[in-house]
């Protein structure tokens, strides 16, 4: 039987198919969004070329599966495109002359908000700016600078706007700062910044799928073919699909809508609804789709939780955000409604708590299937931990970037020995557990090779930490190919490249399996493919 012309053809010096015990190809076809052959000869394709078909002749390239990003935040990241780059910022005197410049474009009134992919320890004075600082930088503006999804600074207009005063209590699991005398800093950390959240207007869809357009578009830059967007609030899945309707989405997005805001089971149970009847309405596609629903039980740099003090605080271990009883039950309707939950646990009593948590729901429900409970992160796993998560079969998302730029930070807090031992990656592999990596971008910059330049040697803004638990190239990779398949539940349709499944693949300038280690930080991809259709094109 003949077989149709292909759509794409590439040739090239290697393809890295990533199924077991294949060796390279040399040529691979695709044809209606799919892949229909490969050959280890590169011209032994050359009969599906026909009059429309786009040949690329590449024979110094390497083409491997696109990546995932298994943790980050896209929806983040397409409201970070407009905010003030202060990401870009080598010390405070900069970071606030940024805001200034904004402000004298801004007509008095609006929000300025900032960029959110910035860690305060990597400028000169390792701060945070202060609300007296962000007062001089305007005082006819409402300016929110956030950094991650759960840290904020407000400036005195914002403060009033979102009335927090020094009265103001804190929310569950959330902190108002305040100085020694109990006045307010201005700053907001974790739930506490539901509090801005709520009164900053809302873009309009054509602002918000812009910004997706662009964001989108700069994950497939770095070789990232599908995004797990690990904090949706549910109102934003109409935005995602309005973006991916107008062609907006570059990336796949495999949806965790936030259930950050819910903490009562009628609260639960409305969020469910939600998403339930989204999702009823025939909305989702192999474009864009709801992968479950993420928590989370503690804190991050500043809050994880520990079983031994903070460095220099002998009192504070952290910050538990959940009664285990009460997330065990949340956990539980989630499950019962088929859904999936991904819950952040940071510390290493995080995850010992998630880990009772998680046992709780899987005594509940015998036969759940696998792969319906994930701990996002684990960072401080400890051998129990990591041993009781493996019994239990839970997978595990992990994401050196987020060490990279949070190394200095989280070493104030924790001391020099907990950092270096965060994601034990070698042992965790060594052990049998099923891993999957990210970046966390805001919190760690994505891409696709900077993730694996970074698994392979450790090296962050602190030097090199815990090179014992270091791993190898190919191992790196397959934790955003083919374990990352495995994670949404996609194996028999991606991860591999393989007759029939989907063309989701990237063609590098040199081969990531043997190129310089120390070069692979800045490699980026010369085309990304998604679907058989060229998203980024270097």
């Amino acid at each position: 039987m003949t077989r149709p012309p292909a759509d794409l053809l590439v040739r090239a010096a290697a393809v890295h198919t990533l199924v077991p015990g294949e060796p390279p190809r040399r040529a691979i076809a695709v044809t209606g969004g799919r892949i229909t052959a490969l050959s280890p000869d590169p011209h032994g394709l050359d009969a599906l070329a026909g009059p429309a078909t786009e040949v690329v002749d590449a024979p110094h390239a390497t083409v491997l599966p696109a990546f995932d990003d298994t943790h980050t935040h896209l929806v983040l990241a397409g409201h970070s495109v407009h905010g003030v780059p202060v990401h870009r910022a080598a010390d405070l005197p900069g970071f606030l002359a940024l805001i200034r410049e904004r402000a004298a474009r801004t007509p008095a009134g609006e929000w300025i908000r900032t960029t959110v992919n910035w860690q305060e320890v990597n400028l000169a004075e390792q701060r945070m700016p202060t609300t007296g600082e962000l007062d001089r930088a305007t005082a006819d503006h409402p300016v929110l600078v956030r950094r991650g999804a759960y840290n904020m600074v407000l400036n005195s207009a914002a403060l009033r706007l979102a009335g927090i005063t020094a009265g103001t209590p804190e929310p569950p699991g959330g902190v108002i700062e305040r100085d020694a005398d109990g006045r307010l800093t201005g700053r907001l950390i974790n739930t506490a910044t539901e509090l801005a959240e709520r009164v900053l207007p809302r873009p309009g869809l054509a602002e918000r799928i812009d910004g997706l357009r662009a964001a989108s578009a700069a994950y497939a830059a770095t070789g990232i073919g599908t995004v797990r967007d690990c904090l949706v609030p549910v109102e934003d899945l109409d935005v995602l699909r309005a973006a991916r309707d107008q062609g907006a989405l570059a990336v796949r997005v495999r949806a965790l809508v936030s259930g950050f805001a819910v903490r009562t089971p009628e609260e639960v149970d409305g969020l469910l609804d939600r998403v339930g009847d989204w999702r009823a309405a025939g909305h989702e596609d192999a474009r864009l789709s709801v992968w479950g629903v993420k928590f989370g039980i503690d804190g991050g740099f500043e809050a994880g939780a520990l079983e031994e003090p903070y460095q220099g605080r002998p009192c504070y271990h952290g910050r538990l955000l959940w009664e285990p009883k009460e997330l065990a039950d949340a956990v539980d309707r989630v499950a019962g409604r088929g859904l999936r939950v991904g819950v952040h646990a940071w510390g290493d009593r995080g995850l010992r708590v998630l880990l009772d948590v998680f046992e709780d729901v899987l005594a509940r429900r015998p036969g759940l299937p696998a792969g319906t409970l994930v701990v996002e992160h684990g960072g401080l796993a400890r051998p129990e931990q990591r041993a009781r998560a493996i019994a239990l079969g839970v997978p595990v998302t992990v994401q050196h970037p987020l060490l990279h730029d949070g190394a200095l930070t989280q070493r104030r807090a924790w001391g020099a020995e907990r950092t270096g031992a965060l994601f034990p990656l070698r042992e965790w592999l060594d052990e049998g557990a099923e891993l999957s990596a990210g970046s966390d971008f805001p919190v760690g910059p994505y891409g696709a090779m900077l993730s694996v330049w970074g698994m392979t040697t450790r090296r962050t803004v602190a030097g090199v930490l815990g090179a014992e638990h270091a791993i190898e190239r190919a191992e790196a990779i397959a934790l955003h190919t083919v374990n990352a398949a495995r994670l949404t539940g996609e194996s028999a349709e991606r991860g591999s490249l393989r007759p029939g499944a989907l063309a989701d693949l990237t063609l590098w300038p040199a081969d990531p399996l043997s190129h310089p280690v120390d070069d692979l930080r800045d490699l980026l991809p010369e085309r990304t493919v998604v679907a058989g259709r060229t998203v980024h094109h270097g």
